[in-house]
Parts: C-alpha cells; sequence; structure tokens
C-alpha cells in the first residue's frame, strides 16, 4: 500500500471519477433499489457534486496505484445550523468514498478518510462527517472501525 498516492482530481479526470461513482450506483441500487444504474445518472451526479464542491470550498481526492485511480473522495468544508455549538458548527465532511471494486478491502478507504481528517485539521477543525447507507454493512463497518459514530439518523417512508 504504501505505492498510493493521493492527489486532488483534475478536470481530465472526470471520466475516471463517472466511472466510479457508476459502480457505486450499481453497488448501492442492488442494496436499496433507488439509485440509477446508467452513466447519464453518474455524470449527472459528477456535475451536482463538483458544484456543490466549488461553493464549499471542496474537491475530489484521488488515490492511485502507479497512476491508475483506484479510489475517490469528495471532501468539503461546511457549517451546519445555529443550534449546534460554535467549536463543531464547522465541520470537515466525506460527500462521497467510493473505492474501485477490484481494490476493496486493501485500506484504501483508511487512506482518504486519514487524508479527510488531514484536511479537516488543516482547516482548523475538529469534526468529520460522513454518511453512509445504513443497508451499505461494510461502509458502516469501515467507518465504525475508523472512529466514527452514529449521530443523525435519517429515515424514509415510500408513498
Amino acid at each position: 500500500m504504501s505505492s498510493i498516492r493521493l492527489r486532488t482530481a483534475l478536470p481530465h479526470d472526470r471520466d475516471t471519477v463517472v466511472e466510479l461513482i457508476h459502480q457505486l450506483n450499481v453497488f448501492e441500487a442492488d442494496l436499496v433499489g433507488d439509485r440509477r444504474r446508467d452513466y447519464d445518472g453518474a455524470n449527472a451526479y459528477y456535475d451536482e457534486l463538483m458544484v456543490r464542491l466549488s461553493r464549499r470550498n471542496g474537491r475530489i481526492v484521488l488515490a492511485e496505484e502507479e497512476g491508475i485511480v483506484v479510489g475517490a473522495m469528495g471532501f468539503s468544508l461546511d457549517q451546519d445550523a445555529a443550534y449546534v455549538a460554535g467549536d463543531v458548527r464547522q465541520h470537515g465532511t466525506v460527500t462521497d468514498l467510493v473505492i474501485h471494486l477490484d481494490w476493496r478491502g486493501k485500506g484504501i478507504g483508511q487512506l482518504l478518510l486519514t487524508e479527510a481528517e488531514r484536511l479537516t485539521r488543516e482547516a482548523g477543525l475538529k469534526r468529520l462527517m460522513i454518511g453512509a447507507l445504513v443497508a451499505n454493512e461494510r461502509a458502516m463497518r469501515t467507518y465504525s472501525r475508523f472512529g466514527f459514530e452514529p449521530y443523525v439518523a435519517f429515515l424514509k417512508k415510500e408513498l
């Protein structure tokens, strides 16, 4: 794993990031059934993500092995509502974490999360947030092992 290099994604990385988003969408569609499985959905989400990250001092961080992108993480600096205590109201957010199917289970997610912690501390903040589908048990285990704990639950009701 020492040969994994992290870097900020550039515009020419779009297709690679879209491919990772597509892989995640297909994986999550099997878990919850409401994710799009087409590339148009992945492309549209990439565009939405880039707008959101640009407004929140964010970026996509790529993990590369010998020039091949094996993972991607969206990261931004965010602010909670005024009712959250001032010392943690501003925080880092991992918006997305995707590891290429062939590279899962090799510690790349942990490496990207460590980078998210570093970026959060570098910004002078002391809280890092991440979301995951409850049905994505692997992600939930990974995030728990990394020290994340449940904070907010979103519930849904189909009508």
